[in-house]
């Protein structure tokens, strides 16, 4: 997938400028959110179970070469077929390699994330393979030519109508005049068609919510059954997972899995959680013939033992982006990448570089709700600090933000000369904007009046007011 997150500050002005961008984004705000905090509600030990959560994936991370080698070791026992990939290169080369070897000509997919970073419906189609979304918001994106937008609601940014329309123009072999009177028409067009592709496909892709070292399996979670018909109808399934996807049993799996689903969508559990295990057996009576798990680092390894290795214990929830406030006012693509929201903000610079993704870890106005909602409790404003750190460091910021840093830093240090600079600053504001209150422009501060008024400053200074009140105390 092509990155655009150098161009975030482009992004935001056209998808602020958009209307039905902003129509959608309003409409959805609140229903993450509400669902979330009423599954929550509903489990006393939730707190408790983060907590397990988080110790599980940093016992994994900190052993990880032992588990993804005993994970592999029952693939290969149960008949699966493990393909180490370095990178993103080596990942596309090794599922076209598969599916040349079986000649296949349609692909099925099933919602997967990975597969989007990778770039691998793009890979097949150059070389006339068909790849078929069969999720139904990847469904209706690939019809649209366009890249998800969330991590669980991939279509999160369209309306009723864009789906209409889309449909109206793809389907042409069905009615012109028929009518979708109600959301459940777009699903049964939808199922009509795709149920020609699953029984057509001769390879079927999915990703991986989790690998189980004990048992060498993969669980995928979905509310649509799509998942199931791709990995069990063709005669080959792949399986993208990237290498932190690992945890050692299948008790620590449904652990993870109590998480998962009320965090993401506020239910209890998926509608469909899979695991497989290997190829179809002697007397199963469906499965595929062979089973491939295409397993990726794609620079995750170089996050390991750094201060961004708490990221890899991301579970892929979306909690984190159901509750930020930067997302909801500018939506997925403005990030550019494949990864939006405050989770993306942190991994993105750490899978493509923070020289192209540096905007995205100043897109935040480090509320902490991100991290408070975090089932496995990812630090998240704490690790978007240090990409700012790094991005300081090797001079990627503007040269007047560091010049004014460099000021503040300057009189920072000098606590004395700092307050009396700060009350004769916030004074003589008070004094010209004192007959209307506010400010519609300011010099060096057209970044804020640009968009809103900056209010005029009234009374004393914070270090005025608190050295009062603490003398007050005595």
């Amino acid at each position: 997938m092509h990155a655009t997150s150098p161009a975030f500050k482009a992004n935001v002005t056209g998808a602020l400028a958009d209307a039905g961008l902003q129509k959608a984004l309003t409409f959805t705000r609140p229903r993450f959110p509400e669902r979330r905090a009423a599954a929550v509600a509903a489990l006393p030990e939730f707190e408790r179970l983060r907590d397990i959560g988080r110790d599980i994936k940093n016992h994994t991370l900190a052993n990880l070469d032992f588990y993804l080698e005993t994970w592999a070791d029952n693939v290969e026992k149960s008949g699966g077929h493990v393909h180490w990939c370095s990178t993103a290169d080596d990942a596309r080369a090794a599922v076209l390699a598969i599916c040349e070897k079986v000649g296949a000509k349609t692909v099925t997919k099933g919602k997967s994330m990975i597969s989007e970073e990778l770039g691998i419906n793009e890979h097949l189609e150059q070389h006339g393979i068909a790849p078929v979304e069969t999720d139904l918001g990847e469904y209706i994106l690939q019809l649209r030519g366009e890249g998800p937008s969330h991590i669980i609601a991939p279509a999160f940014h369209l309306n009723r109508e864009d789906w209409e329309e889309s449909f109206r123009k793809s389907h042409t072999d069905l009615p012109a005049d028929r009518v979708f009177g109600e959301r459940r028409d777009i699903l049964v067009e939808a199922r009509t068609i795709l149920r020609e592709k699953f029984l057509a496909a001769d390879v079927g892709i999915t990703g991986a919510n989790f690998l189980i070292a004990e048992t060498g399996s993969s669980v995928i979670v979905t509310n649509e059954g799509n998942g199931d018909l791709t990995q069990t109808l063709p005669r080959v399934h792949i399986v993208l997972a990237s290498i932190e996807k690992v945890v050692p049993t299948l008790e620590d799996a449904t652990s993870m899995l109590r998480l998962l689903a009320r965090s993401a969508t506020g239910q209890d559990f998926s509608v469909y959680t899979t695991f497989s295990t290997g190829a179809r057996r002697p007397g199963d009576l469906d499965g595929p013939d062979e089973y491939h798990v295409v397993l990726i680092d794609n620079g995750r390894t170089g996050m390991i033992g750094t201060e961004f290795q708490d990221m890899l214990r991301c579970i892929r929830c979306s909690a984190c982006m159901n509750h930020c406030p930067v997302y909801f006012t500018v939506g997925g693509h403005s990030y550019g990448w494949v990864y939006p929201g405050p989770m993306g903000s942190v991994l993105t610079p750490g899978l493509i570089g923070v020289d192209k993704a540096g905007h995205l870890p100043n897109a935040s106005t480090f509320c902490g709700k991100c991290e408070s909602v975090c089932p496995v409790k990812i630090p998240l404003p704490k690790l978007m600090r240090h990409w700012r750190e790094r991005e300081f460091e090797r001079h990627l910021t503007p040269g007047a933000m560091r010049t004014n840093l460099a000021i503040w830093g300057w009189f920072a240090r000098r606590p004395g000369l700092y307050r009396t600079a700060t009350r004769l600053a916030a004074w003589g504001l008070g004094l010209l904007g004192r007959k209307r209150g506010r400010f519609a422009s300011l010099p060096l501060a057209s970044g804020w009046t640009e968009g809103r008024d900056l209010p005029a400053p009234e009374g004393e200074t914070f270090f005025a007011r608190y050295a009062r009140e603490q003398r007050n105390k005595v």
